[in-house]
This record gives structure tokens, sequence and C-alpha cells, in this order.
């Protein structure tokens, strides 16, 4: 493996999906039409992408030694011995300046929402992820933090019903990343993270059926909303509803039957039917508020 390969992969490009979230505010809020606008949000989201990278690499830090009798995560580049501690830490530091910088420029909202992303997940890095149940509300924080970046932090005023939608969402991949780790460690899981001694099989399967309900509900909601009619100029986003129930279900069979769960960038990437789904429902919902 080249040492520049060997940087990118432990910069993890294909997390940088998970931004897609900072994306929101531009579709819902009919925000496309303003090319200035396009290009804060684009900015916004490149410096999300460097800081999750920054944060990637923190994290690989703190846990290489765990990683290395992980049967997938010994494979990572600081894992594996392909790339130094010091090369690592300044990689994370030119990446970490980087998004403070692009934040900066976006606006003084995205600067505040990046840095209190870094300094979450640095705790977490140091000692929340241990913490039963909070470890997910970190997870899902952070996306949502991406979302505000891309409405409050560049002036387009978020929906209440899809924040809670998108709440619903990132919860719900957090508790499946959990139950993913639980089935694939197995008997090993309490070695490799210490916080899984404390989640069960039954627990988390009753958690993601929660979560799943209230995806499905709060978006449902969001459709039927009179503001989501007014603001569209449509009231068919209803019908954009059975896919993303098709799309939940198709991600517990996933994490039940195909060992997916773990990583949503991943399991999008590899299966068609997500793909699929997730192809209708944007085209969709483009040509319903279009």
């Amino acid at each position: 493996m080249s040492r520049a390969v060997a940087l990118m992969r432990q910069m993890r490009p294909q997390q940088w999906v998970k931004n897609g979230f900072v994306f929101t505010g531009l579709l819902f809020g009919h925000a496309w039409h303003d090319p200035a606008l396009v290009y804060r949000v684009v900015t916004a989201a490149i410096a999300f992408s460097l800081i999750s990278s920054c944060v990637y690499i923190i994290n690989d830090l703190s846990d290489r030694e765990q990683d290395r009798h992980h049967p997938a995560k010994r494979n990572r580049p600081l894992a594996s011995g392909a790339v130094s501690l010091g090369t690592a830490a300044v990689l994370a530091a030119l990446l970490g300046t980087s998004a403070v910088a692009l934040s900066y420029w976006v606006s003084p909202g995205v600067l505040f929402i990046i840095v209190g992303y870094w300094g979450m997940n640095l705790a977490y890095s140091f000692g929340l992820k241990h913490v039963v149940i909070l470890d997910v509300f970190i997870i899902a924080a952070g996306f949502m933090l991406r979302i505000l970046a891309g409405t409050v932090g560049v002036g387009i005023p978020p929906s209440q019903w899809l924040l809670l939608c998108g709440l619903m969402v990132t919860l719900f991949l957090g508790f499946t990343k959990r139950r993913a780790e639980i089935i694939s460690l197995a008997q090993d899981r309490k070695r490799h993270r210490k916080v899984l001694e404390h989640y069960s099989p039954v627990l988390l399967d009753k958690m993601i059926g929660i979560t799943a309900a209230g995806v499905i509900m709060s978006y449902s909601l969001y459709t039927m909303s009179p503001d989501t009619a007014h603001a569209h100029g449509t009231s068919h986003l209803i019908y954009t509803v059975p896919f993303v129930m098709y799309g939940i279900f198709r991600y517990i069979y996933l994490l039940h039957h195909q060992s997916g769960g773990g990583d949503p960038s991943r399991d999008l990437a590899r299966d068609p039917h997500l793909l699929a789904v997730m192809a209708a429902w944007l085209a969709i919902t483009l040509w319903l508020i279009g």
C-alpha cells in the first residue's frame, strides 16, 4: 500500500456520504435556485467532511490497540502500521484547521457547529463512548449538527417535523450499528467495545423498533402538515412515505440476514434495493416540490 493510499484510507472518504445531511435544508427549503447559498452549503459540507476525517483519525489513535484485535478494523492504516502515529496526528491537525477556516468563511454559526462537533466527538472518543445509550445519542447528535449547519448555519429555517424525523433516523442508525457490532463480534464484543456489555440483542431490537416507528410517523406527519403543503405547494408528499418505509424495513432485513447495519455508507453502496429506493424517493420528492 502506497503512502498516499494509506493516508486517503485513514481519512475514510467513503464516510463523507453522511455529510449529505447538510443538504437537507437546501432540498426542503427550496433554496437550490440561489447560487450563492448553494455554494455556502457545499462549502459547509466540505468542512464537515474534513472535520469528520479529523475525528476519525483521533478516534483511531485512541482505539488503535483494540482495533488490532478486531476482525475488520485491524486492517485500518493506523492499526496495521501503514500510517505512523506522528503522520496521523499531523494529518488530523491539517484537516481540522482547514475545516475551521472553511466553516468560518461560510458563517460564524457554521464555525460554532463545526467546533461543537469536534469537541463533542473528542469527548466521545475519550470517555463518553463507554456510556450506554448516551453513546448512540452522541452519534445521532453528530448527524443533527450536520442538518443544522445546512439550515440554521446558512439562514434556512428548518422544519420542526423534519428535525424530529432527522433525530429518529439518526438514532435508528446508531442502534442498528450497535446491534450489528453484537452480531459480528459475538463473544468478543466486550473486548472490542466496552459499552456493548451493557447492551443486549433484545434491548437493541426494542430500541430499533421504536426509532423505526418514529421515523415513519414523523416523516408521515411532516408530509401531511399544512405548513409543508404551503411551503412546497403540494399535498402529495405523502406518496413518498412507502419509499421511506421500504428503506427502513430493508435496512432491518440487511441487519439480521446480510451482516449489514454496521456502516450505512457501505450498506447503501452495496445493496441495490437501498440504492433504488433512495434514488426513487429523491427523484419523486424533487419532482413534487420542484
